[in-house]
């Protein structure tokens, strides 16, 4: 450019159309931008052409056959905390099959797939086809999509060792849903580790019909085909490897909703929809609306509870010590402190340095007896005052209570109903105190052992108080022994070495009841495992 050409360019009037000097930097970010679009669409096919190759990698598969006998019903540490693959019936058996890939295998990569199946037959059960997991994960980052049935772990408790989560438990089978969550603890400052979260939220369908065919007397009430919602956010401060001690809470939330409701009370005609329209999705999240059974006292639509979290941990000169609470609520009525938070999971966990003998020791006191109170009243136009009280835990008044194919999902400490044998599926005991030990180590290097007790103290519900205080002992103990872990290798490789002698577990366990509640029961366990790799 000549020099009077920059000159003139420099002295050059604005344009009076100011938008005409802009159009060819529009057309040049316009261009950018559709150029920045299709390298993404063409990256995200590659990404996830990348993952369903990933997917074929690292898939694992079990086998497995348990077979219980016992005197009179199956103790409670035989059936109880096991995903509900279990049975209180004095003889029962399942034989199960399962492949999974799981998706945090795969962390390092942006896309990652995880899947599961696992099913079986059984005898004994509340059915005989098992569905016991199936389901699919789809996972960006720390962010994911699980569609279908999956076995989910505890938060905050040692699942093999403590009673339960009141809310989200491990005792009864999984419920099929599509939940968006945060798996993972997901730092939100990643360079520092003090800030973690991790959460989820979905709807689902509760699956069990069994009972109303061959179970419950003429009459009961129940609801068929229950929708399902939970929502869970937990939050983490602390990061052990800077500060020796971490602080954990956090919130669980629940709800059934919808479905057909069948002999409730102040219901006319033995059948009702409690509906499925897109209001009650949306009243399950913030436990608003209410039922029909609820007559002129309204209340919460559906049946909601949920849990508040706590727990803090240290460590120590090689040992970890944590304290933790977990309190639970129906409704609203103890959500806040307006009732005050009597009742709770108080425990303890001590996991000291490596050693022969104990590698993880917990205790946990459970007093459910408060319930907001005994004292029951809904305000009206002449008494305005309303005390929201005798919550009945995992009891409700149309819903068949807080179960999934007879077990409770959340503490199995709230016996199941089907020990009652009466062709009900209410909790008759549900204001209780229990103290509970577990303890477990590896006394060599492929030998482990458990041991679970537990005495419980139950007064049955204020409805229906028992005419005396019922006691129960339960005792477990269990001895696992595994060979060695089998071995990842390509076709070829698995061709020159039998890896038959690898990744076997069995499992034998003596369980006993004794007191007036559950009964006298006497059971033995055995379990037979196979699991390894799969070459494709």
């Amino acid at each position: 450019m000549l020099r009077s050409d920059l000159h003139r360019l420099q002295h050059q009037p604005p344009s009076k159309y100011p938008l005409r000097s802009f159009l060819p930097q529009r057309e040049k970010l316009l261009r950018m931008g559709l150029c920045l679009v299709m390298v993404v669409l063409s990256w995200l096919p590659l990404q996830a052409q990348d993952a369903l190759f990933r997917a074929k990698e690292n898939v694992e598969y079990s086998l497995e056959l348990g077979i219980s006998s016992s005197v009179h019903r199956n103790p409670l540490w035989l059936q109880a905390n096991r995903h509900g693959l279990s049975s209180v019936k004095n003889q029962n058996g399942y034989a199960m099959a399962g492949i999974f890939h799981d998706a945090a295998a795969d962390s390092d990569y942006v896309w990652n797939i995880g899947y599961g199946a696992e099913l079986g037959v059984a005898y004994g059960f509340t059915s005989i086809p098992v569905i016991q997991q199936l389901y699919a994960d789809i996972r960006f980052h720390q962010f994911g999509i699980s569609v279908g049935s999956k076995e989910r772990p505890m938060e905050f408790k040692n699942n093999r060792l403590s009673t339960g989560s009141q809310t989200l438990g491990i005792n009864a089978r999984p419920i099929p849903q599509v939940r968006f969550e945060v798996p993972d603890w997901w730092n939100v400052v990643p360079r520092w580790k003090w800030l973690a979260i991790k959460g989820h939220f979905g709807y689902g369908l509760l699956t069990d019909t069994w009972f109303e065919d061959s179970y419950l007397n003429d009459g009961q009430h129940h609801v068929r085909w229950p929708l399902y919602h939970s929502k869970a956010a937990y939050l983490r401060l602390g990061d052990e490897k800077k500060f020796p001690i971490t602080l954990e809470g956090g919130l669980e939330w629940a709800t059934l909703f919808g479905g057909k409701a069948k002999n409730v009370s102040d219901i006319p005609g033995n059948s009702y929809s409690m509906g499925y329209g897109p209001m009650g999705f949306v009243k399950a999240i913030y436990g608003g609306g209410s039922d029909k059974s609820d007559g002129i006292y309204a209340n919460a639509a559906g049946n909601t509870l949920g849990s508040w979290l706590l727990r803090i941990t240290g460590y120590v000169g090689g040992w970890k010590l944590s304290a933790y609470a977990d309190h639970f609520f129906e409704d609203h009525s103890q959500l806040f402190l307006e009732y005050g938070w009597r009742d709770a999971l108080i425990g303890l966990e001590i996991t000291p340095p490596k050693n022969p003998f104990v590698s993880s020791f917990v205790y946990e006191y459970v007093t459910t007896k408060n319930q907001s109170g005994p004292v029951y009243h809904d305000h009206t136009e002449a008494v305005p005052d309303q005390i929201s009280a005798v919550d009945n835990y995992y009891n409700h008044n149309a819903y068949s209570g807080w179960m999934h194919w007879g077990q409770p999902i959340g503490n199995p400490l709230y016996y199941t109903a089907l020990y009652d044998d009466d062709g009900t599926l209410t909790l008759k005991g549900n204001r209780f105190n229990a103290h509970h030990v577990g303890i477990e180590g590896n006394p060599a290097q492929r030998l482990s052992y458990r041991v679970l007790f537990t005495h419980t103290k139950n007064w049955g519900t204020y409805a229906k108080p028992f005419p005396d205080t019922r006691q129960n002992n339960s005792l477990l103990l269990e001895v696992n022994y595994q060979t060695k872990d089998p071995v990842k290798r390509s076709y070829m490789d698995y061709q020159k070495r039998n890896d038959f002698w690898r990744g076997w577990n069995i499992t034998a366990a003596f369980a006993y009841d004794h007191g007036t509640n559950l009964g006298n029961n006497l059971g033995f366990q055995i379990t037979l495992a196979k699991r390894g790799w799969l070459t494709f």
